[in-house]
């Protein structure tokens, strides 16, 4: 991978991480996971582990999907 790409990638990843810790609200940490997993997926498929970036690429939308529906639902107080 060429210098100013893997430059870009990892700063991709660094500000994910930490926006993701910076964050207080759930839905921006959320959003700020998937900037992170934007940054380290280029990693993966450099080293040719292409099985495996296909796999994450496929389950993060979806958990992240339902962190959302879980992070939405309200507690009823009775």
């Amino acid at each position: 991978m060429d210098d100013p790409l893997v430059v870009l990638f990892a700063a991709v990843a660094i500000i994910g991480a930490v926006s993701a810790h910076l964050q207080h609200d759930r839905f921006n940490k959320l959003i700020a996971v998937g900037i992170t997993f934007g940054g380290i997926v280029p990693f993966i498929v450099d080293r040719g582990y292409l099985d495996v970036a296909i796999a994450i690429s496929l389950i993060i939308p979806i958990t992240t999907i339902i962190m959302l529906l879980i992070c939405r639902r309200e507690t009823c107080d009775t």
